[in-house]
């Protein structure tokens, strides 16, 4: 009997172990996928180089590296809090993209313009009273 149960026990423990590391191998497919996606968002803030409306794209230069990325509609182009197009980007501009690579290309999320923001009109002073008024 004593025999009976510690050979159910020790077939129950191998089948334990077995189910764990099936469940292992499937779970581990998907953590490398994950890191994968994670590893194709790249940043880039550098002087653009070159706009093209027609193709949508926009280069920028980070010392001697140039970055080509797609604009799509889904892409925010912001300076500061101003949302901004892609005309309003100029060659020269300093920027700071966003992207990330889909089918061998760049495809920018966002792109925030660095320039000095506008400054504010001057505001006046206040015209003081004449004395003995």
């Amino acid at each position: 009997m004593k025999k009976a149960i510690a050979i159910i026990v020790s077939l129950m423990f191998v089948f334990a172990l077995t189910a764990v590391s099936f469940a292992e191998e499937t779970a581990a497919p998907a953590a490398e996928q994950t890191t994968a996606k994670k590893a194709e968002k790249k940043q880039v803030t550098g002087e653009v180089t070159a706009v093209d409306a027609k193709a949508n794209t926009l280069t920028v230069k980070k010392g001697k590296d140039e970055v080509t990325v797609t604009v799509d509609d889904k892409t925010k182009i912001m300076a500061g809090k101003d949302k901004k197009t892609l005309a309003d980007v100029k060659v020269s501009d300093k920027v700071t993209v966003r992207y990330k690579i889909a089918d061998g290309s760049n495809v920018a999320k966002s792109i925030e313009l660095n320039g000095a923001p506008a400054k504010a009109a001057p505001v006046a002073a206040p015209a003081k009273k004449a004395a003995g008024y």
